[in-house]
């Protein structure tokens, strides 16, 4: 049977109620409107968030890396620095000297991709047991990644302390060290959210025996770990 032509309405406060012989009171409506208005506020607050805690982490894709293996901007080596490990531990250039090392870059406030980058470099450390090769975890915000805070986010990883270290230390040396030896600064605006502004902070860096920057790896590519290990092979063998 078809409603009256009376219940056909859009307006959700002229609805016939549930309720027994009527349309909704005064107080009914004054509460369905304030349950609409609510549901409203918490929807865009919602959004806000989402946008907000998107903003604080990295893009999801590397634009750049239109192969598995990417090549570096120009000729970089590694630089001379002196940073702290989650142990409290010094780490300079010299400790890492004649390894092959794996650098990534950290905020322990990235929520996900950060993490994701993360994972990669315990396959890596997993693939590699008995082989010189060091992990090396950069955080690019060391006013909050302090010793003890990189304490607590290294086991997440199962980062054995021997091998992957989690560094910080002074801001200034930090981003000399990372805008010199490791990433170009944002120029396109992407990134001026993040800590140091650099870009593709995303990328595993791969540097040889010599302190040489070798390549680049999206670390947001599932196979990413497997292309660093081929490479890592390759140098172990020598040309």
């Amino acid at each position: 049977m078809p409603l009256p032509a009376d219940t056909r309405e859009t307006d959700p406060l002229k609805i016939r109620g549930t309720f027994p012989g009527g349309w909704l009171s005064d107080a009914d409506k004054r509460l369905v409107a304030w349950g609409l208005g609510g549901t409203l506020l918490f929807a865009v607050a919602l959004g806000a968030l989402m946008i907000a805690l998107q903003r604080y982490d990295v893009p999801f894709t590397d634009p750049d890396a239109k192969t598995p293996v990417i090549a570096p901007d120009y000729p970089r080596q590694l630089t001379g620095f002196s940073l702290t490990d989650q142990a409290g531990r010094p780490v300079t250039q010299q400790d890492l000297a004649g390894k092959i090392v794996v650098v990534d870059f950290i905020f322990t406030t990235c929520s996900s991709t950060c993490p994701y980058v993360n994972a990669q470099m315990e396959k890596i450390q997993q693939a590699t047991p008995g082989q010189p090769v060091r992990l090396v975890s950069i955080t690019l915000d060391p006013t909050d990644d302090n010793v003890p805070t990189l304490a607590r986010y290294a086991p997440e990883f199962r980062a054995d302390p021997a091998r992957w270290s989690f560094l910080t230390g002074d801001k200034d040396v930090i981003h000399n060290l990372v805008g010199t030896s490791f990433l170009p600064p944002d120029t396109t605006g992407e990134f001026s959210y993040m800590p140091g502004n650099f870009a593709h902070v995303q990328r595993i860096v791969l540097v040889d025996q010599n302190g040489r920057i070798v390549s680049y790896f999206d670390g947001l590519n599932p196979n990413a770990a497997n292309e660093v290990l081929a490479q890592i092979k390759k140098l172990e063998t020598g040309p």
